[in-house]
């Protein structure tokens, strides 16, 4: 993953965005120190919690 596509979030004013972007961020991070690389579908839906289309729970079940 060379672009980090959570960047954009962890700038933004809305608290609920910021704190979620260093979540899913960090999430990801902790998994690429084990050598993983997230999906798109993984990214995708992170996005889409940050953005509060869905919830966290929902995230986890999809």
């Amino acid at each position: 993953m060379n672009k980090d596509p959570f960047k954009e979030y962890l700038k933004e004013s809305e608290p609920d965005k910021v704190s979620k972007g260093y979540a899913w961020s960090t999430a990801i991070g902790l998994q690429a120190v084990d050598g993983l690389k997230p999906s798109q579908y993984l990214i995708d839906t992170a996005i889409q919690n940050i953005e509060g289309k869905i919830t966290i729970k929902e995230a986890k079940i999809l």
